[in-house]
């Protein structure tokens, strides 16, 4: 089926009482690999990649990639722009064809994320597309940007946040961090109080360092979207690495680069599976 719009997502993943991966891509194997996971396990879910991993594909390299393989699926799966720091990339993947996306302003004081925010709601807005923000700043390695602030989502401002802004989803602070260099210690009476303030569903970052059973928990936190990204990159990675130490003559490119996909189409599927679990 087509790329579906990121709300009409959460629509289908609330429906069926599961839980959403957003599996972060960054060239043609990892795409296959993670879209041919998502269609093996009929989970609806997210397929993402983050502005400082476009270079390869392009924005609208990777809405052709999606678009090509999603057509020929049954299971619903939306293309989202992870961490849209810099309006530019947010407003050049809406006007690629993403069906959701996010707009990052978490490094910002409280008022100033709020008009960033809002700016970049009302231009999703004439697309059509839904939008995730993020208030808290979350510790940790997102691909080449190292965040050092830990800085938990404030309950008391996340109603205010929401309706002043007008997004969709929000991303929260909770314990979460990116990567899988620092343990992760999630707060589940925050992330309670939170749940409480959110007239929208929430989103949790740094998804691979996240123990299973608190994965499992986060649902009943009105928890949507869960991002998967360094267990992905590591398995197509290590997949090559492993090639090239078989055989440091390898000269097959095809059956190198089909056993990376191959690699990230089996940890995606054990992640969705541990999500859903």
């Amino acid at each position: 089926m087509p790329l579906v719009n990121g709300k009409l997502l959460v629509r289908f993943i609330q429906e069926q009482q599961v839980m959403g991966g957003a599996f972060n891509t960054t060239n043609l194997e990892t795409t296959v690999g993670i879209l041919e996971a998502i269609e093996e396990t009929k989970i609806p879910s997210f397929i993402q990649i983050a502005p400082s991993n476009i270079e390869l594909a392009s924005y609208e390299g990777i809405v052709e990639m999606v678009e090509r393989k999603a057509k020929l699926m049954d299971t619903p799966v939306a293309l989202h722009l992870d961490h849209g720091k810099k309006m530019e990339d947010f407003k050049a993947a809406v006007r690629a064809g993403f069906t959701s996306v996010m707009i990052d302003g978490a490094e910002f004081d409280f008022e100033k994320n709020i008009r960033y925010t809002k700016e970049a709601v009302d231009f999703a807005r004439a697309y059509g597309i839904p939008v995730e923000a993020e208030l808290g700043a979350i510790k940790g390695k997102e691909d080449d940007h190292v965040n050092e602030a830990d800085c938990k989502t404030d309950p008391k401002q996340v109603k205010e946040f929401v309706e002043r802004t007008g997004c969709d989803l929000l991303a929260v602070s909770v314990g979460n961090v990116h990567g899988m260099a620092e343990e992760p210690c999630i707060d589940f009476d925050l992330l309670a109080e939170i749940e409480k303030e959110s007239p929208i569903p929430l989103v949790i970052h740094g998804g691979s360092g996240i123990a299973s059973e608190q994965l499992q928990k986060m649902k009943a936190y009105n928890v949507v979207k869960i991002n998967v990204a360094s267990e992905l990159r590591q398995s197509y990675i290590q997949s090559i690495g492993h090639a090239y130490d078989e055989n440091h003559q390898e000269a097959n490119l095809i059956a190198v680069l089909t056993s990376a996909k191959n690699s990230v189409q089996k940890k995606t599927i054990e992640k969705i599976k541990e999500l859903n679990d």
